[in-house]
């Protein structure tokens, strides 16, 4: 039987969940509004606490899902992402595009890690 955790949870769904050795962060957005870059920095900075409290960080991070409102947002999102990426612990990743909760949403992202 595989013991989970959950962490941050509500009766809709957990921030955190932990199974097997493996993180799952439920999709983390920025502040409404705010620019595509912004909103990333913010996303960022809020797996990075995650991950955290789960007991891991973001040199575990195996996979990566980013969706973004319009694509024209890619470049702005993409150079706060490399910046924040250590080397050599780039995560297989995907970026798409699609209607997010709010039109003021431009970025979520989530991220599946290791212990």
């Amino acid at each position: 039987m595989t013991d989970i955790k959950r962490i941050d949870t509500s009766k809709r769904m957990s921030q955190i969940v932990i199974a097997n050795g493996t993180v799952w962060l439920a999709g983390q957005v920025g502040e409404p509004g705010a620019s595509a870059a912004d909103q990333t920095r913010q996303i960022l900075d809020q797996i990075d606490n995650l991950l955290a409290q789960a007991g891991t960080d973001k040199t575990k991070i195996v996979q990566a899902v980013i969706w973004l409102s319009d694509m024209t947002h890619f470049a702005a999102m993409n150079e706060v992402w490399d910046a924040w990426v250590p080397e050599g612990h780039a995560p297989a990743r995907a970026t798409g595009e699609s209607a997010l909760a709010t039109p003021d949403y431009l970025v979520e992202i989530i991220v599946t890690a290791v212990l």
